[in-house]
């Protein structure tokens, strides 16, 4: 074959695969970029929940959201009676 042959024939095989690594490691750069903000503003958030827990302040939401639930304090009523099963009949994996 001949030289001009052999480079059209690596521009088309490799060609695309160079163009898609290039968008794949700017894609990446970017999502390291973004995970590093996201992970800042994370960072910050806590810091300021733990201050005002250390305080003693309200700990609501800061957006004006639903607090945490309230633990319940009684026993929650049962819907059926539950039967337990027979021990002595136990299966067993053959």
């Amino acid at each position: 074959m001949s030289t001009t042959t052999d480079a059209i024939t690596a521009a088309v095989l490799f060609g695309p695969g160079a163009v898609l690594a290039t968008a794949a490691l700017i894609t990446q750069h970017r999502g390291r970029t973004d995970s590093a903000a996201v992970l800042q503003v994370l960072a910050e958030s806590a810091a300021e929940r733990a201050n005002r827990a250390a305080a003693g302040t309200d700990i609501a939401p800061p957006d004006g959201g639903e607090g945490a639930p309230t633990p319940a304090t009684e026993t929650p009523a049962r819907l059926a009676t539950v039967h337990p099963f027979p021990a002595a009949r136990a299966r067993r994996a053959a």
